[in-house]
């Protein structure tokens, strides 16, 4: 095993890759699927390997998607598809963003340049995209525990195919990735989880597993003092078995002792590397024999996020995820044009306006500094900002315990990844009525990331929360407002939510933030036939749809209801009391979300719920595509709401 760890001879495997393509046509054209691996000699192996960066690179130049880490687990990836016995034995990835590889190598490589856009290929892994795709995800340090469960149900259907999961080192910032570790050593069913550790998951990782994982890739003292030892151990003479037995044993002492994997071997697995994942050979020889171990096994491998790429292996994290760029200088093909910033920077930019004012705030995000706009408050205040990793549950209850102590937190985390923190949200924040401020960052339907991004159920899972305070901006400076507010909030917990999107025109940063009154709803129009009553995002296609029913001689109200709770239940009552026909319009689902909050709030106060039309996101998963083309397809634009109310007037 010792010679297989120490790898081979890498200029040499580029070499017979280059004469091998030079010799002409592509290997990557004959592969249609991971079988196809088995009939190819080694040097066709590496050929293909830089022909998949090379293809992976024109598609996510002229598409965009995730690029970096694919990139880096192109050896890998070969490797695992010429070994295993796809889709007989399982291959979990963790998260996706890893994949592209992956689908090219199982049958996808002409839907790749589909890969994110409306009907094309998911971004990441899905169940009824391949059979090949054993386990669907987008939320990190899942596989672990889903390829347990797979090797526990082969077990007990006496079966006997092979399960690896493939996890970033990102994914070990998440508790998930340690209860599984915990719980698969336990169990000791035959698996493998291959560790890809670039250092990176979106931005550098951090924590102490992070500086573990790099201690033991980059420590040459400790590898050569291993090394040494386990060479003396070698040259004991041997007196028969007694002495071979002694040896044997002192060398497993002592590899336990120098070999800097003890972490996951006290966990139950025996653990190998780190090894070079860019090497395919060392790759090729190393991980049949692991698969053969009847036990846990952790393959360790180090990869660089974006190689091949030099732009991206500079800049890891703007390479994470990209728009169409130019591949030889790395620039985006379409600059930013002048408009409105994003949601995003504004509640960035005002967190740091109110860093001044209150010296006890503090910011928490989850892996996310750049993506929930905080690297400008970490730049100000870097000793108030907290990155702890994709840890949200700890970041809930980390933010409650600053706020037991007097600090004022402000967590900020995507939708999506909000619901991971779900029972610190209810247990740990709002049952103790603690005064956490909530930045709910990609509400609603984010886009090519698609169904396990989008912002869908927030409004549904916040509303029901004993003591929550749950509001929507619909501009730039009402964001401001609302988060003088939550900081000004000090009976309990207060979550914002706003888009992926740009804030509308006319936002005013030199404007001073306001104190909103909690609960109150705006008139923005007045009309005649109808009230639309809109949440956030939909208030600016709730006055564009106005506009178009104003030609059709319908004249309808907008409400900005800034508050889905508590509702504003004495406008209501008088909007009720003024029109026959109420629309209630949020980029959330339907089932539990706010025109169920108002179809509650007039049943309370003994009002008929009759003429009420509630529009929102279907009871389904939306798929990816651009965030226009969704709300389109789901029928929240300007025409389709107008068009919809029409139809419900005339009906």
């Amino acid at each position: 095993m010792e010679e297989v760890l120490r790898g081979g001879a890498p200029l040499a495997q580029s070499q017979a890759a280059g004469e091998a393509e030079a010799a002409g046509g592509r290997v990557l054209d004959r592969v249609r699927e991971p079988a196809d691996l088995k009939q190819l000699e080694r040097h066709e192996l590496h050929q293909l390997a830089h022909e998949l960066r090379d293809y992976i690179v024109d598609v996510v130049a002229s598409k965009g998607g995730h690029l970096g880490a694919s990139l880096g687990v192109v050896e890998l990836t070969v490797a695992l598809h010429r070994v295993l016995e796809l889709p007989r034995d399982r291959l979990v990835w963790d998260t996706g963003h890893q994949a592209y590889v992956h689908k090219v190598l199982t049958g996808r490589k002409e839907a790749l340049w589909t890969i994110r856009q409306y009907g094309g290929i998911s971004g990441f892994l899905k169940r009824d995209e391949s059979p090949y795709d054993a386990f669907g995800a987008g939320h990190a340090s899942t596989a672990i525990s889903a390829a347990l469960g797979m090797a526990t149900a082969r077990d007990l259907a006496g079966e006997d195919y092979r399960v690896v999961a493939v996890v970033g080192d990102g994914a070990l910032t998440g508790g998930l990735a340690y209860e599984a570790l915990n719980n698969a050593g336990q169990a000791r069913r035959p698996m493998l989880v291959v560790l890809n550790d670039n250092g990176m998951s979106i931005g550098p990782n951090v924590g102490a597993i992070a500086h573990y994982l790099t201690r033991v890739s980059t420590s040459r003292h400790l590898r050569k003092m291993h090394e040494d030892v386990l060479a003396l151990v070698r040259k004991l003479p041997a007196f028969g078995e007694p002495m071979e037995e002694l040896a044997r044993r002192l060398e497993n002492a002592l590899r336990d002792i120098f070999v800097p994997g003890a972490l996951f071997q006290a966990l139950g697995f025996k653990y190998y590397g780190p090894v070079d994942g860019h090497d395919l050979d060392l790759l090729l020889d190393l991980l049949p024999k692991l698969l053969e171990r009847r036990r846990p096994t952790l393959l360790h491998v180090r990869t660089r996020k974006g190689k091949g790429l030099p732009p991206a292996e500079r800049d890891h994290e703007s390479f994470h995820g990209v728009a169409p760029f130019d591949k030889v200088t790395g620039k985006a093909l379409e600059p930013a044009t002048p408009g409105p910033p994003a949601f995003t920077k504004v509640f960035g930019e005002a967190l740091v306006e109110a860093g001044a004012r209150w010296p006890k705030l503090v910011a928490i995000t989850a892996a996310m500094p750049s993506g929930t706009g905080l690297a400008a408050f970490h730049a100000r205040y870097p000793e108030r900002c907290f990155d702890v990793g994709i840890a949200e549950a700890h970041a809930v209850c980390f933010a409650a315990g600053l706020a037991c102590e007097g600090m004022r937190p402000v967590v900020a985390i995507y939708s999506t990844f909000l619901q991971r923190a779900y029972d610190q949200i209810v247990h740990d924040v709002a049952l103790q009525r603690l005064p956490v401020v909530f930045a709910v960052d990609r509400a609603g339907l984010v886009g090519a990331d698609g169904p396990t991004h989008h912002g869908a159920l927030d409004l549904a899972y916040l509303r029901c929360v004993p003591g929550m305070v749950v509001s929507a901006p619909w501009t730039g400076n009402e964001l401001r407002d609302l988060l003088w507010t939550a900081l000004h909030h000090e009976a309990g917990p207060f979550a914002i939510r706003y888009p992926r999107a740009c804030v509308p025109a006319g936002f005013d940063p030199s404007r001073p933030p306001q104190v909103l009154p909690v609960g109150r709803w705006e008139v923005l129009q007045d009309g005649e036939e109808l009230a639309l009553l809109a949440v956030g995002a939909m208030v600016p296609v709730a006055l564009a749809a106005r506009e178009r029913l104003a030609r059709v001689g319908v004249r309808a109200a907008v409400v900005n209801c800034r508050f889905v709770k508590p509702l504003d239940g004495e406008l209501l009552e008088q909007l009720r009391q003024r029109f026959d026909r109420i629309v209630t319009l949020e980029e959330g689902t339907r089932c539990g979300g706010f025109g169920d909050a108002v179809v509650h709030e007039l049943v309370a106060r003994g009002l008929e719920p009759r003429g009420l039309l509630c529009l929102g996101l279907p009871d389904r998963f939306v798929l990816h595509g651009s965030r226009d083309e969704l709300l389109r397809e789901v029928g929240l634009t300007p025409d389709s709401v107008a068009e919809r109310v029409r139809a419900w007037l005339d009906g």
